[in-house]
């Protein structure tokens, strides 16, 4: 009997400590909704002014990740503490696994603060052309921790931020401007001068390929089969790939047309005579 007893009253205690519990528990529930349609609601509002103003893209959406992030968190130690648990405790809850979370993922507070760094110093931003991390690709995304690339293939290369902060990157949109340099071989019984001149001739037709800097043209070694030519030009970021694909076709054509002759690997076989 005094088991049951003492058993009802465990139960009179859990019913007491619940009916307690519910309207906080309710609040709470109410407090979590209303706050994440707010979040919402403030993200939205935040991406629309930076679609009215003329902000660096890259500004926009680290900014809009960080918001994010942050209000979410103050809106937990809301929702928390609206379920009773004392802030003090709270901050010293917090405190730990802060403690605890930082020791465990120092790779995402690296790329944290190298997301930071890349926002700061602006090494690239949003729609440049970068080589990093053995990628080639177009920046679409700089978020917190990671940078988002589309490679010419059109795949998608996720980097973290901090191995971009802290490694080499090249950004080929810096400048307004790319010198492309061009080797070709001819054989040793062509004329160097009028290959030369042909090579020169064949950027003077072009209009993309611009004339201040002048094209340069050199003998850049003689190798064992063939005189190599180095032809140099500038072109402006976005016709730099039409000028390059032009020169490689348009030489092959000229230099069929004088008789100049383009060296190539050739294998002769000798068939032994039969007995």
């Amino acid at each position: 009997m005094e088991q049951i007893a003492d058993l009802q009253a465990h139960v009179d205690k859990a019913i007491d400590w619940i009916w307690k519990l519910l309207p906080n528990l309710a609040l709470a529930i109410i407090l979590l909704i209303v706050g994440l349609w707010i979040i919402k609601f403030l993200n939205r509002m935040v991406r629309k002014f930076f679609e009215r103003k003329d902000y660096d893209p890259t500004l926009e959406t680290f900014l809009q990740s960080f918001i994010r992030i942050a209000l979410k968190v103050i809106l937990f130690v809301l929702v928390v503490t609206q379920l009773g648990v004392k802030t003090s405790s709270l901050v010293a809850m917090i405190g730990a696994a802060g403690l605890a979370i930082g020791l465990a993922l120092q790779g995402s507070l690296a790329n944290f603060a190298g997301g930071v760094l890349i926002l700061l110093f602006k090494p690239f931003k949003v729609g440049d052309f970068i080589s990093a991390q053995g990628v080639d690709g177009t920046v679409k995304e700089i978020s917190i921790f990671n940078t988002k690339l589309n490679t010419f293939g059109n795949q998608l290369a996720i980097i973290p931020n901090g191995q971009l902060s802290n490694g080499n990157v090249i950004n080929y949109n810096a400048e307004n401007t790319r010198r492309d340099k061009f080797d070709i071989g001819i054989g040793y019984g062509s004329n160097i001068k009028k290959a030369k001149d042909i090579l020169l001739a064949i950027c003077a037709d072009r209009d993309t390929i611009l004339k201040d800097p002048m094209p340069e043209v050199y003998v850049g070694e003689l190798a064992d089969s063939s005189v190599n030519l180095t032809l140099r030009f500038w072109a402006k970021n976005e016709d730099f790939w039409a000028a390059h694909f032009y020169v490689v076709e348009e030489t092959k054509k000229r230099f069929d047309g004088a008789g100049i002759e383009i060296p190539f690997p050739q294998r002769v076989l000798h068939q032994p005579e039969k007995a």
